[in-house]
């Protein structure tokens, strides 16, 4: 379509619009809103604040209006939008939610409503988007990218791309409901893993206890203490092949591997030494409060990882293994016999003499099996979080003239 008409309709679109964007200037459609409040010293106020990344209208907390210095604030309704005059390079631009509905801010922000050409939903995407980041930049002033200052009226002066109110309504609600979908899934992953934090301390004992929290029904007996060599063979030895994939440091993410890169042997780094076998359990000897460790579970392929990892052949559970080594209290444990303050290490030897207390097999597959469920379960909704995330960036790239 002749390049989209010079880009005034964008290559997405929702059916029954037609009509070309036009250009306007920001502020012949920006509607600003300011809505001052006298401050009484003995009632309590909630201030926001507005976070980078375009994270969004967040609360501050509360004050009495005696303890609020500045006394230049003015009141805030839901559906506002906001501007961090100090902060809008770097994203700190939003929509204020229901629940802040009441809020103050001083004079620092800048607060627009509704117009009769411009919705502040779609204002609240715009300026996500590059076109309006750079806009913000060239309107700030300044030496420091940390101080930078807004000039609103500059910024006002510029031009972008709007369509019909209709359509501007239409693209606000496909978000919206894009972004409740992402907050969903977001909060269901957020929960597993609050929940994978707590069960990981509960379902281990306390230092000087025998027993768990909580524990599988028919298990009774007392845990016993055993040193980490006695689970597994630590750093078993064996030939590499000829051509392998290589995991480094960077390559595992909690219990997920992201990445590797295949490797000839010959130009291989001298790091890169431990062959992988499924079942093997590799713990992050560098930097360990990462807590990246990973248990291999591939068939018939040939995979070496790091030095950076001490790599344990479990004599039973590896699930049950990778679960004790990724709980806080023993990664404490680690960090406290590690050497070096930058990047605390560990030596797999000393990792090997280290006591943990330990059920029987059949326990430590009970154990094993819920928490590799649980991980599996997580892994599921980042999976699922990261492809909605990535429709939402293809969306906004598409969907904007």
């Amino acid at each position: 379509m002749a390049g989209q008409i010079a880009r005034k309709v964008p290559p997405i679109r929702f059916k029954a619009f037609e009509a070309k964007w036009e250009d306007e200037k920001i502020g012949s459609v920006l509607a600003e809103k300011r809505r001052p409040i006298a401050l009484n010293d003995h009632q309590r106020y909630e201030l926001i604040t507005v976070k980078r990344r375009n994270e969004g209208v967040v609360s501050r907390g509360h004050l009495l209006g005696r303890d609020i210095l500045v006394k230049n604030y003015a009141q805030l309704q839901a559906g506002d939008f906001v501007i961090s005059k100090r902060q809008v390079v770097h994203g700190a631009t939003g929509m204020v939610p229901p629940e802040l509905d009441g809020a103050i801010v001083s004079n620092e922000y800048l607060t627009a409503v509704d117009s009769e050409k411009l919705l502040t939903e779609f204002l609240t995407i715009a300026v996500s988007l590059p076109a309006m980041r750079r806009k913000f930049f060239l309107s700030s002033y300044g030496v420091d990218i940390e101080k930078l200052f807004f000039d609103a009226e500059d910024w006002k002066k510029r031009e972008f791309t709007l369509p019909s109110k209709a359509e501007q309504a239409q693209i606000g609600l496909f978000f919206r409901q894009l972004d409740l979908l992402i907050g969903l899934h977001q909060s269901k992953h957020d929960k597993l893993r609050a929940l994978k934090k707590a069960m990981l301390e509960k379902m281990f004992p306390k230092p000087g206890a025998c027993t768990p929290q909580i524990r599988f029904k028919g298990f009774s007996k007392d845990w016993v203490e055993m040193k980490l060599k006695a689970l597994g063979t630590f750093n078993p030895k064996e030939d590499l092949p000829e051509v392998f994939e290589y995991v480094d440091l960077e390559s595992v993410v909690g219990t997920e591997m992201v990445g590797h890169r295949t490797m000839m042997r010959e130009a291989a780094p001298s790091r890169a030494q431990r062959l992988a076998r499924r079942g093997d359990l590799f713990f992050q000897t560098v930097r360990p409060y990462q807590k990246n460790n990973y248990l291999f579970t591939l068939l018939g392929s040939n995979y070496v990882f790091s030095t950076g990892y001490a790599q344990i052949r479990p004599f039973d559970s590896g699930s049950f293994l990778l679960a004790l080594m990724q709980r806080d209290s023993f990664v404490k444990l680690v960090l406290d016999n590690c050497t070096g303050t930058s990047y605390p290490a560990i030596n797999a030897n000393v990792l090997s003499e280290m006591t943990v207390a330990v059920p029987l097999p059949d326990e430590q597959e009970k154990i094993g099996t819920y928490f590799s469920t649980l991980d599996m379960l997580i892994s599921q909704h980042a999976t699922q979080l990261l492809q909605l995330k990535r429709v939402k960036a293809a969306c906004m790239g598409k969907m904007f003239a």
